[in-house]
């Protein structure tokens, strides 16, 4: 049997098309033989069947969606595809729409495109969202699909999906992408023993383009660990040197020089290659570093310029400065990636890549994320990173999402990883753990929000307790920590009635306000129900929105406040001391997220209609940051929007939107352009 594949690897552009680029190049379409494990879950489809699909990173996977999709628009049945993040959301509509056009449809909170679409694109959240809240508008739809699925053990975010997964309504069969993880079948379990529905694993562990692991250590290019391990430290001293500690004695340590390795890649044709580096400015520092080579032709300076030149004009990005920073790296077959930057640039970059002809990019862990841009070779600055609250050295898991992006599928008969190892900061126990170890098992990240219990007791009242022994958190855990997310729930639970919440008679104005709020429900909620909220100008609604969602990065300067920003500073600090205080009182160790008014004086100007250059000098935030803040802001408007709030204040709340989502935050603006 022959399918149509959609395949970035087989982009080359040749023709008259290639220097206008009439849209997104993420996918063509070529026919190609099923593999084993893509026949095997498309039978379980045909079948009847919800389906789990574990496998690795560029294995295929999004080949099984595609045929979801098709075979709903042929029944003329609906289908749902959730992406963990706006980013791969938005790329996915992008993608979709070459195959499916007016089919597809997006809904993430700042952006609905065609939201009635027969194929919808939305964030799990929205997702979540719509199964708690009012599950009746997922009636026509028949499938569900879940992309990176083990985003379930994510720290912060995992509850959403186990939510979703809880109350996944029973008229709709599910397809779950994920990448390899070796507990997938206790996963499969604890679906099936919440809704008795048939479903199937299907487990794939072989790469279609097999990885060769290479390391760059004391300034050598090596294949073998075995020499690598002879030389490691066995018992490195910690010491001092240029004022930085260290654990490996000075003269072991020989530099890895990165000019050494790119110069390897190039003399043995192992170029794309996808550099990745976990930090912004090291992404830029290692491209500006890079400056030195020019991995073109003249045929193609002149292609990739023409392209670059036409792709900023179409975005609006001729006259920004970062988009003519970049244009001399660009025309050396150089970029970087990060989420700092402008979503526009980010756009053209991601555009430039698949076209073949940007042959490093230097870019953070979420290029790995995204729809299928592999590479020839794939670089690891160092096997550590931010895990949210602390650096830790990269989970197995981790590791093989980003190296699965070596090797393109068509063209490679391998592909190629490389690790910068400094024996100063990694032991060669870890080395091989990450590198050869098995993959973490995904861990339930159960949390339930405000919003989630208020509306899971609109529903089920003093019951929704009960709820609990549905989830992961339940099917995986012992006695005493079962007991203790009980005691978590109930916890909120009683510090919701003591707030006037939850009434006798169920939810009370203020809880219904709140259960449309998700994360920031009590501050917001404590302000609409005192009155507050009606008080405030289109103006101030908006410094609170920007101030409600913004989380300050390490060092960042908090400005001088007016009158007016100082007094709302003023009276949300105190609402925020209060609220912790009852939280803590409560036992609820995980406080609600407070006020940070570092982005105000960038809001107000924007308010008044300032140009974006302009309000970047009011904050050292990264200008893509700055974007995505302010698109978060407005979701929250919305939000509030869509509560039983006065006519009034949703007038107000209106035109703050509409003050806020215009040109450069717009982000449906960027979705609609080809």
């Amino acid at each position: 049997m022959h399918h149509f594949y959609y395949n970035a690897n087989d982009l080359i552009f040749q023709t008259a098309l290639f220097p206008l680029l009439p849209f997104p190049p993420y996918a063509i379409i070529v026919p190609m033989k099923y593999d084993p494990f893509q026949q095997e879950a498309i039978d379980y489809i045909t079948g009847g069947h919800s389906v789990i699909v574990s496998a690795p990173t560029g294995a295929g996977k999004t080949v099984i969606a595609e045929h979801v999709i098709n075979d709903c628009l042929k029944n003329n049945t609906r289908v749902i595809y959730t992406a963990p993040i706006k980013a791969l959301s938005n790329q996915k509509f992008r993608d979709f729409q070459v195959p499916f056009k007016d089919k597809i449809g997006i809904l993430t909170g700042d952006v609905s495109i065609n939201p009635h679409a027969p194929v919808l694109i939305m964030t799990t959240e929205i997702f979540r969202n719509k199964v708690l809240e009012d599950s009746h508008d997922l009636e026509g739809y028949s499938w569900i699909i879940f992309d990176e699925i083990h985003y379930i053990d994510d720290f912060e975010r995992g509850t959403v999906w186990e939510e979703s997964l809880i109350f996944l309504p029973p008229h709709m069969k599910m397809l779950a992408l994920s990448a390899t993880i070796p507990n997938i079948d206790e996963f499969a379990d604890w679906i099936h023993s919440i809704h008795k529905r048939p479903l199937k694993v299907v487990k794939e562990d072989s790469r279609p383009v097999p990885l060769h692991f290479f390391y760059q250590y004391q300034g050598s290019i090596l294949d073998n660990l075995k020499k690598i391990r002879a030389s490691f430290p066995t018992r490195p001293r910690s010491y001092y040197r240029r004022g930085r500690r260290t654990t490996a004695p000075a003269q072991h340590i020989k530099p890895n020089r990165l000019d050494t390795l790119i110069k390897d890649l190039e003399k043995n044709d192992r170029l794309p290659c996808i550099y990745f580096a976990f930090g912004r400015r090291r992404c830029e520092y290692l491209a500006d570093e890079m400056i030195k080579f020019d991995f073109l032709s003249r045929e193609e300076k002149e292609k990739i310029s023409e392209v670059y030149r036409d792709l900023c004009a179409r975005f609006d990005l001729s006259g920004e400065k970062s988009a003519a920073e970049m244009r001399p790296l660009i025309e050396r077959g150089i970029a970087y990636h990060h989420a700092g930057m402008l979503p526009t640039l980010k756009e053209v970059i991601e555009r430039l890549f698949t076209s073949r002809l940007i042959k490093v990019i230097f870019t953070t862990e979420t290029f790995a994320l995204g729809i299928n841009m592999p590479a020839r070779t794939v670089i690891f600055d160092e096997l550590r990173k931010f895990y949210g609250r602390h650096f830790a050295n990269l989970k197995t898991r981790d590791f093989y999402q980003m190296a699965g992006r070596a090797g393109r599928r068509g063209i490679d008969t391998e592909g190629f990883v490389f690790s910068r190892i400094n024996p100063g900061r990694l032991s060669i126990k870890e080395l091989v753990r990450i590198i050869y170890g098995e993959p973490e098992k995904v861990r339930s990240r159960f949390n339930a929000s405000y919003a989630t219990i208020l509306n899971l007791y609109e529903k089920y009242g003093n019951d929704l307790y009960e709820i609990y022994t549905k989830s992961l958190h339940y099917f995986q855990e012992k006695k005493e920590r079962r007991q203790k997310a009980v005691q978590l729930m109930h916890a909120k639970v009683d510090l919701l009635e003591e707030m006037g919440y939850i009434g006798k008679d169920g939810l009370t104005e203020k809880g219904k306000f709140a259960s449309q709020i998700y994360g920031y429900e009590l501050p917001l909620s404590e302000m609409y129900c005192s009155g507050y909220l009606e008080g405030l100008s289109v103006n101030d609604l908006a410094m609170l929105a920007v101030a409600l969602v913004y989380e300050p990065r390490k060092g960042a300067h908090m400005p001088k406040l007016n009158k007016p920003a100082s007094r709302l500073k003023h009276e949300t600090d105190g609402l925020m001391a209060r609220i912790h205080r009852k939280e803590l009182r409560s036992g609820i160790l995980t406080p609600s997220k407070p006020f940070f008014y570092h982005l105000t004086p960038s809001i107000a100007g924007w308010m008044n209609k300032e140009d974006f250059d302009e309000i970047l000098r009011r904050t050292d935030t990264d200008e893509g940051e700055v974007i995505r803040y302010f698109r978060m802001a407005v979701q929250v408007l919305r939000e509030i929007f869509d509560t039983p709030a006065s006519d009034e204040l949703k007038d107000r709340v209106h035109k703050a939107v509409s003050l806020i989502n215009r040109d450069i935050i717009d982000a449906e603006k960027q979705l609609r352009i080809l």
